[in-house]
């Protein structure tokens, strides 16, 4: 695989409590999506934030890490569920950090029945996704998995 890299422009008007952003994508999928501080620390009021932008960014590469994983075991799955919670909290010694990022998939795969053979590939999973290799070290990630029949 070749090397690639994307690119995020957020254009930022006044101080951090006061003030507002735009943030685009550069592939055009994501356009002028409003950021605040109040949107990241308060209600969302239809805003988005760093933290929904990593949980959604960890979210799909997990679906596609544990999708990779399950296939090279031999199987397709039929559907994967994945949610990716990311919690932004104070950071010990002052400031804030993203302290987690709880992944629950609910995944239904044809010819798997064992409830635990899932949940050992789905820890397999998130170890190969490039977003929960990128947290590692940082942030506490946790994976629940729940297969479907």
């Amino acid at each position: 695989m070749a090397e690639t890299t994307r690119r995020a422009d957020v254009a930022w008007e006044g101080n951090l409590l006061q003030g507002k952003g735009i943030f685009s994508a550069a592939s055009g999928a994501l356009r002028d999506l409003p950021v605040s501080w109040p949107a990241r620390t308060e209600a969302p009021g239809g805003k988005t934030s760093p933290e929904e932008l990593i949980a959604a960014a960890h979210a799909s590469c997990y679906a596609m890490a544990f999708s990779h994983t399950l296939a090279t075991n031999g199987f397709t799955p039929e559907r994967l569920n994945v949610t990716a919670v990311v919690t932004f909290a104070d950071k010990p010694g002052g400031g804030k950090m993203i302290s987690k990022s709880e992944l629950t998939v609910r995944g239904k795969v044809g010819g798997v029945s064992d409830q635990k053979a899932f949940e050992e590939w789905a820890a397999k999973g998130e170890q190969g996704c490039p977003v929960s290799n990128a947290l590692r070290n940082n942030v506490a990630i946790t994976v629940r998995a729940t297969l479907e029949k």
